[in-house]
C-alpha cells in the first residue's frame, strides 16, 4: 500500500514537507488577485490558439460519420424524436448521445443547421466552435490541476496547449465534427476533480465523490467505452484509504456509483423504452469482439505515434517524482489511474478504419497533463548539470515528435478520410438528381454505404448497409451473415437505388449474388482504385428503367455529376458543400 494514504474522510495522511512538496507550493497557492488570474486566462487563451490554428490547417474537413450524428440532432430540435430521418423507425445509429444533444440545443438557439455564422456554414462553424470551447476547458483543467501541485501552473498550462496543439491526432479527431473534444473533457474532469480531492483531503467527500460519478457518466454518455472511467474513483480510494477507514471509503465509493447510475442509467431506461436494445445499434453492427492478450500491444503504437523518446523521458520523470511521499506524488497517482484506463480501453478497442488513433483522444489529454507536470517539476527542482542535460534531452525528443505529428497531420490532410461534403455532393444531390430524373417518390428506398451526408440530404429513405442506422442489418452484421443481410436487401427492403463505395460490394457479397445482376443495373461504377475516394458505384432496379432511353439518361447523368465531384475532390475537405443542407438537393441547387 502507498505511503501516500487517507487516514480517514477527509483527511489526507501527513506528506513530505521537503522541496517539491506543499510547502513549495503553498506560496504560490497564497497569491490572489489578478496577476495569477491573468496568468491562468492567458496561459489557456495561449494553448487555445495554438489548437485552433492547427485546426485551421485541416480546412472544413469533417468526417461523414459526424453528420449521422447531426441528422439525429436536426430531427430530434425539429420535433421528429432522435431518428436519422423524419418518420422512420428509432433505430439509435449514433454512440454519442451527450454530442447529440448538444447539437440538437445549437440548432434551437439557431447557431446549427439553420445557415451561416459570420459567412461561414454553421453546421461547420457550430461543431468545431464547440470543440475548441471543449478545448479550452480541458487547458482551463489543467490550469486548476497544476495549480494544485506546481508552483507554476501557467507554464504547465502553456506547455501542454502547445503539446496537445502539435499532436495531430488530437486536433484531427477533435475538430472533425465527432464528439472527441467533449468526451476528452469529461475524462480529463474525472481526473482532475480526483486529484483535487486527493490533494485536498477531500476524496472521500459526498460533493467529491458524487461529481466523479457524473462526470464518468457524461464520459459513458459521449463514447460507449466512456463507462471504463466510472472505475477510476474506486480504485484512487482504494489505492490511499487504510483500514481503519474502510466504512468511509465504502459510503464514498456507493456515492460516486450513485453519481453514475442515475444519469446513465436513466439514458439506459430511455433507450430500452425509445430503441428496445441495451447497447447502441452502433454496437450491435461492429461486433465489438473480446479482448484478447494481444490486444495489449496497442499501447506500443500509441507510444510510437507520440515519439518513444519524449514518452521515455517522461516516465523517467514520472519515477524521481515517485520516489518520495509528496502531494505531487500522490496527485500523480491520481492521474494515472484514469490515464491507465483510458490506455485500457484504446487496446480493448477493435481497430478503426478512420486512422490517426481516433480512440486515443483522451490518451492525449490525460497523459499530457501528467507529462507535462512532472517534466516541468523535475526541470525545477534538479540541478545545473541535470537540468542543462534533460533540457537538451527534452528539446531533441521534442524536435522528433513534433517532426512526427507533422508528417502524420500533413498525410491526412492531403489524403482525409471521407469528407462528408464529398458524400453529399458525389452520393446525395447526385441520387436525388436521378431520382428526380426517374420520377422516384420521397418513399423510395436507397441503399448506402456512407450515412451521413445522405441522411442530411437525401429525399429518399435511407437504408443504412453497414448497419449503424438499421436494426435488422446490424443483427446480420453481428454475426457476419452477409447471406442474410443479401436475402433481406434483395427479397424484402429493394431499394430502388444502391450506391456502395469501394470494396463494399464484394465484402457484403452483392457482387457475387445472382440476385444483384439480375434485378439492378449499374448506372455508374468507377475504375477499381480502392485508395480512391472516388471508387464509387451506382446501380438502379432494373424494373423502373425498362426504356432503354430512361436508362441511358440516367446513366449519363449520374456519370457526368459523379465524375465532376471525383474530379474536386482534392479540395474538398477544404471547402463547404453550401450554405445550408437540406433535404431534396441536387448538383443544380
Amino acid at each position: 500500500m502507498s505511503s501516500v494514504e487517507l487516514t480517514g474522510p477527509p483527511q489526507v495522511a501527513e506528506l513530505d514537507r521537503g522541496r517539491g512538496g506543499p510547502s513549495g507550493h503553498s506560496l504560490a497557492s497564497s497569491r490572489r488577485g489578478f496577476p495569477p488570474l491573468l496568468g491562468a486566462l492567458a496561459s489557456v487563451l495561449a494553448g487555445t490558439v495554438l489548437i485552433a490554428v492547427h485546426a485551421s490547417f485541416y480546412g472544413n474537413w469533417m468526417i461523414d460519420d459526424a453528420a449521422i450524428t447531426f441528422a439525429y440532432s436536426r430531427n430530434l430540435a425539429d420535433g421528429f424524436g432522435p431518428v436519422l430521418q423524419p418518420g422512420v423507425e428509432p433505430v439509435e445509429g449514433f454512440s454519442n448521445p451527450l454530442w447529440m444533444v448538444l447539437l440538437a440545443l445549437g440548432k434551437l438557439v439557431g447557431l446549427f443547421d439553420t445557415g451561416t455564422l459570420f459567412g461561414i456554414p454553421d453546421y461547420i462553424l457550430f461543431p468545431k466552435g464547440l470543440a475548441l470551447l471543449c478545448c479550452a476547458a480541458i487547458l482551463a483543467l489543467v490550469y486548476v490541476a497544476a495549480k494544485r501541485v506546481t508552483p507554476r501552473p501557467a507554464l504547465v498550462t502553456v506547455i501542454a496547449g502547445a503539446a496537445l496543439a502539435a499532436n495531430s491526432s488530437f486536433v484531427i479527431w477533435c475538430f472533425s465534427g465527432l464528439e472527441n473534444s467533449v468526451y476528452a473533457l469529461a475524462v480529463t474532469a474525472v481526473a482532475v476533480v480526483t486529484l483535487c480531492g486527493v490533494n485536498s483531503g477531500t476524496l472521500l467527500t459526498a460533493k467529491v465523490a458524487v461529481s466523479t460519478g457524473a462526470l464518468a457518466a457524461l464520459a459513458g454518455l459521449s463514447r460507449p467505452d466512456g463507462v471504463i472511467y466510472a472505475a477510476a474513483f474506486p480504485i484512487v480510494v482504494a489505492l490511499f484509504t487504510r483500514r481503519g477507514g474502510l466504512a468511509p471509503a465504502v459510503r464514498a465509493v456507493l456515492l460516486s456509483a450513485a453519481g453514475f447510475l442515475v444519469p446513465f442509467g436513466g439514458y439506459l431506461l430511455f433507450r430500452w423504452i425509445e430503441y428496445g436494445r441495451l447497447l447502441p445499434n452502433t454496437a450491435v453492427a461492429k461486433a465489438q469482439p473480446l479482448p484478447a492478450i494481444a490486444d495489449i500491444a496497442k499501447a506500443g503504437t500509441v507510444l510510437q505515434y507520440a515519439g518513444w523518446l519524449l514518452v521515455a523521458v517522461a516516465i523517467v520523470c514520472l519515477a524521481l517524482v515517485m520516489q518520495k511521499p509528496s502531494k505531487l506524488r500522490a496527485g500523480m497517482v491520481a492521474l494515472v489511474v484514469p490515464f491507465g484506463l483510458s490506455v485500457i480501453a484504446f487496446c480493448v478497442l477493435q481497430a478503426d478504419w478512420m486512422g490517426q488513433f481516433r480512440f486515443a483522444t483522451p490518451i492525449w489529454a490525460l497523459g499530457t497533463l501528467g507529462g507535462t507536470i512532472v517534466i516541468v517539476e523535475t526541470v525545477r527542482k534538479a540541478r545545473i548539470r541535470g537540468r542543462v542535460l534533460l533540457v537538451a534531452t527534452l528539446v531533441v525528443a521534442t524536435v522528433s515528435s513534433v517532426d512526427g505529428f507533422y508528417t502524420q497531420g500533413k498525410k491526412y490532410r492531403d489524403v482525409p478520410k471521407t469528407p462528408f461534403c464529398s458524400v453529399v455532393e458525389r452520393d446525395a444531390r447526385v441520387t436525388n438528381g436521378v431520382a428526380d430524373l426517374l420520377k422516384l417518390p420521397d418513399s423510395a428506398k436507397i441503399g448506402v454505404i456512407d450515412l451521413g451526408g445522405m441522411s442530411l440530404v437525401s429525399r429518399l429513405q435511407v437504408i443504412d448497409l453497414a448497419g449503424l442506422a438499421d436494426r435488422v442489418i446490424a443483427d446480420y452484421l453481428s454475426t457476419a451473415d452477409f447471406a442474410g443481410e443479401r436475402q433481406y436487401v434483395f427479397d424484402q427492403v429493394r431499394p430502388e437505388l444502391i450506391s456502395l463505395i469501394g470494396s463494399w460490394d464484394t465484402t457484403l457479397g452483392f457482387a457475387q449474388d445472382e440476385r444483384f445482376a439480375r434485378e439492378y443495373e449499374v448506372l455508374y461504377r468507377s475504375p477499381r482504385d480502392p485508395a480512391a475516394f472516388g471508387d464509387v458505384g451506382v446501380w438502379v432496379r432494373k424494373d423502373l428503367v425498362r426504356d432503354p432511353a430512361v436508362l441511358a439518361a440516367a446513366q449519363k447523368y449520374v456519370t457526368t455529376e459523379t465524375q465532376k465531384v471525383v474530379a474536386a475532390n482534392s479540395v474538398a475537405h477544404l471547402r463547404s458543400c453550401g450554405d445550408i443542407l437540406r433535404p431534396g438537393q441536387t448538383p443544380a441547387r
